[in-house]
């Protein structure tokens, strides 16, 4: 068993209390050869012809690999550390199952090396306040009412996305660069190339930390709607890419682009916006949400805490999820009525899901216990999985209203996850005969286990 360090008392560092948060559960470990034959691995399937394209992209793939890098499990908060140490060291020693999705990772992170930083000066709109230093966004589900002349105040038209509620914002510019900087952490840590350590750094400091162009730490004026306010609690869904970021700057350790400096202010930003989260009133009107957004703004706030070595905030959220998420949000049958209740409801479905499981997997880390809970009645995270797993089938039919058909796929990561935690032929038979619908080179694969 990987053992857990007790928090440090200080963020000076690199982050240096995520070492309370690298351990995972024992349950992971290198998979020995004989586990992970293709022909029986639904999570990692390769065919004869397959192999010998993927070991030309191996030897392509490897060729940077640094093999003598410390074997120190990264600090990372949502992906598991030692799967990804577990991972390195089998595409060190030239396993190449893994090879087409660190090709795509590499492919991404390439491309990434010629975009240029993103600020939050870039955008064209700017919030109430008049600083453009301001995230600011507006609901995607909110249109121009065409009863008004001017349109206003805006009314909601569910699941249909405005389209011009992308443009001019910070939206997608703040996605893209968590998102990227995740990708170069990633691109980093497997294959020890300090091009995308420095790339990703810059990145950090030009969105967050370079006084000239850092976003200040709110989303006071996130999601917007015209006619009716300057920015809603629900904004702060968008958010939610700080897990990315995080967790890609954590993979940088070692590396000299990762600075010192930029760890401090970096902690710092965050801590200001966990300030912020936990205080505001947009932050406590979505801590109070009893749906997806409920449950997305914990796993951030967790995520934060656990981050700035706040274990004991992290808990005190963690130890309320049973009852004021599972035991509230699902079913005995696993239905989850909030979810259903919208026009895309296997999205928001698994959307939730996907939030509870990394509440679930925090929880891992410091003792709390969610994939153990049940009510009497059987509400638990288990029942949900159990749900919505007959729909990894892409020819059943979802029997609630899907405006927009969901990607099935999300699934496959979800009942990997739930494996973990003792088997259930209920999740390993989808993975069994859906497993090899997903692309080989689908990220999770790199470094999931395959399945028992």
């Amino acid at each position: 068993m990987i053992a857990r360090s007790p928090p440090p008392s200080s963020i000076s560092t690199a982050f240096p209390t995520w070492s309370s948060c690298v351990a995972a559960s024992a349950k992971i470990r290198a998979p020995s050869r004989s586990r992970c034959e293709p022909t029986s691995n639904p999570l990692l399937p390769v065919s004869h012809l397959l192999r010998r394209l993927i070991v030309i992209v191996a030897s392509v793939a490897l060729a940077g690999l640094t093999v003598t890098r410390a074997a120190e499990a990264p600090r990372t908060i949502s992906l598991r550390a030692d799967a990804l140490v577990a991972a390195r060291a089998e595409l060190a020693g030239g396993d190449v199952r893994r090879a087409a999705p660190l090709a795509r990772l590499r492919a991404e992170a390439d491309k990434l090396l010629q975009r240029k930083p993103a600020s939050v000066l870039d955008k064209t709109l700017t919030g109430a306040s008049g600083d453009k230093h301001d995230y600011f966004s507006f609901a995607p589900y909110w249109w121009p009412d065409p009863k008004k002349p001017d349109g206003l105040p805006y009314i909601r038209d569910d699941g249909k996305l405005n389209p011009t509620a992308r443009k001019g914002t910070d939206r997608t510019a703040f996605g893209d660069t968590c998102t990227a900087v995740e990708t170069l952490g990633l691109a980093y840590f497997f294959t020890g190339d300090e091009r995308y350590a420095q790339k990703a750094a810059v990145l950090t400091r030009t969105w967050f930390l370079d006084p000239a162009t850092r976003m200040n730490p709110n989303l006071e004026h996130a999601q917007a709607i015209p006619g009716i306010n300057h920015g809603r609690g629900i904004g702060i869904i968008e958010s939610r890419g700080l897990l990315n970021l995080i967790d890609g700057l954590a993979l940088l350790a070692g590396s000299p682009a990762r600075t010192a400096q930029d760890a401090t202010a970096m902690a710092a930003w965050l801590s200001a916006y966990y300030g912020w989260l936990t205080t505001s009133k947009n932050g406590r009107d979505e801590a109070a949400a009893e749906n997806n957004h409920g449950s997305w703004c914990d796993v951030q706030a967790v995520a934060l805490a656990l981050a700035l070595g706040r274990t004991d905030d992290a808990k005190k959220i963690l130890a309320a999820a049973p009852a004021k998420r599972i035991a509230r949000q699902i079913e005995s049958d696993g239905r989850q009525p909030l979810e259903l209740e919208r026009t895309k409801s296997l999205n928001y479905s698994l959307f939730n899901l996907e939030a509870l499981l990394l509440l679930a997997r925090f929880g891992e880390n410091v003792g709390v216990d969610l994939w153990g809970f049940s009510t009497a009645d059987g509400r638990s995270l288990r029942a949900a999985l159990r749900y919505v797993a007959p729909f990894a089938d892409p020819a059943k039919q979802w029997p609630k209203q899907d405006i927009e058909a969901a990607d099935r796929v999300r699934l496959l990561p979800l009942l990997v996850e739930a494996l973990r935690h003792g088997d259930d032929p209920q999740f390993r038979q989808p993975l069994l005969n859906f497993g090899r619908r997903a692309a080989l080179a689908e990220r999770w694969r790199l470094w999931s286990p395959p399945a028992p």
